[in-house]
């Protein structure tokens, strides 16, 4: 493993699978210490924490629901006290609900989509600000923001809802970053289009990713290290003048 400043923390959520995975693996070969947050998955969560521990990187993996306040408050205290205060945070945390028209959706389905990809981005940024802002004493930082194409396409007929969190995340990307741009903070959104996970067929939609394929302009859908690398170079120096903007890395869907 490339060992680079080894004292870079970075905070995933939902790092346990997916894009949070891809991106807490590259991220380590980059000299990051990782912390992976999952909610349920322990297993999964701590095969990538091994790993990276196994090939000579800091990593832990944490459990906490990201829309429960007291627990992300534990999260990023862990993470100080193991780690190290964090000099990047992946704001990935999300949920998708089975395919539905709005006119289908009962109130405890979009409260639960807002509650954890809104709610909780807002309570890990807030938490990575106080760390990370020189107002609070801190030496700056990063955050990315995992928003999705949905929030440009609306997601008709199977998931406004979710469509309708990430264009939160794309406003909170703006705004934040306006907030905290003189503190040291950079703040950045990836909107990936159609990436081969499970987050889909893991609520019904099996064979969606096949089904879309063809209508995306490069031909096939992405992969979760696309989008990992995107996010990998967002937090690096060399994307020093970037903030407030959200990058589209959706194969141009």
């Amino acid at each position: 493993m490339a060992a680079q400043q080894v004292d870079r923390v970075v905070m995933i959520t939902g790092g346990s699978r997916g894009i949070g995975a891809a991106t807490a693996r590259l991220a380590a070969a980059q000299g990051y210490a990782v912390c992976v947050n999952y909610t349920r998955d322990a297993t999964a969560a701590g095969r990538i924490a091994g790993a990276i521990v196994a090939d000579g990187g800091r990593a832990i993996a944490v459990k906490a629901d990201v829309a429960d306040e007291a627990e992300v408050v534990a999260l990023f205290a862990t993470c100080d006290r193991e780690l190290g205060r964090i000099s990047a945070l992946l704001n990935n945390a999300g949920v998708v609900a089975p395919a539905a028209r709005v006119d289908q959706m009962d109130a405890e389905r979009i409260l639960r989509i807002l509650h954890i990809n809104v709610l909780g981005a807002f309570l890990a940024a807030r938490e990575a600000v106080r760390r990370m802002s020189t107002r609070h004493g801190g030496a700056g930082g990063v955050i990315v923001n995992i928003s999705s194409a949905a929030a440009r396409l609306g997601a008709p007929a199977e998931y406004v809802d979710y469509a309708a969190s990430k264009g939160a995340i794309d406003t909170m990307t703006v705004g934040l970053a306006r907030e905290v741009a003189a503190e040291g903070i950079r703040v950045v959104g990836i909107r990936p289009g159609l990436i081969d996970t499970d987050i889909h067929a893991s609520h019904g939609a099996v064979g969606r990713v096949e089904r879309l394929a063809p209508a995306v302009p490069v031909g096939r859908a992405g992969s979760a290290e696309e989008v990992a690398r995107a996010a990998i170079w967002l937090m690096g120096d060399e994307a020093s003048y970037v903030t407030g903007t959200t990058l589209d890395v959706a194969g141009g869907r």
